[in-house]
């Protein structure tokens, strides 16, 4: 049977590294895997980079989760956990649904086109 207590105690003596290494491949991944949506590469492309961060995101989470076993309850981990939860989030938009996130996208980038040259109204 697979013993879990390593694995808590090595997520627990290398939690730096191991969150700046996860940190920033959420962050990139997740923004390639809807930079690549927008541009409307092929999909088996798109689901190659989304599930890759998929994967990047799980591990935060699962990462996070092995604080809340011991029960250490800050600020941090509630970041970490949103964080993960999102670009885990995005993803799985990305693989399901990705027509309404292109949508999306396009109705962000004409909004904030019309806020760049002040045309936009107030009201």
């Amino acid at each position: 049977m697979f013993d879990f207590s390593n694995l808590l105690e090595f997520s627990h003596n290398h939690c730096i590294a191991i969150c700046a290494a996860l940190v920033p491949a959420n962050v990139l991944s997740t923004f390639y895997a809807i930079v690549l949506v927008w541009l409307q590469r092929p999909v088996s492309q798109v689901w190659q980079v989304s599930g890759l961060a998929s994967v990047f995101a799980l591990l935060m989470v699962l990462h996070v989760l092995t604080w809340f076993i011991i029960g250490v309850v800050m600020v941090p981990t509630f970041v970490l956990l949103s964080l993960g939860g999102v670009c885990l989030s995005i993803n799985l938009w990305v693989i399901l649904h990705p027509q309404s996130l292109r949508r999306f996208l396009d109705i962000l980038g004409r909004r904030l086109g019309t806020l760049r040259t002040g045309t936009a109204s107030l009201s």
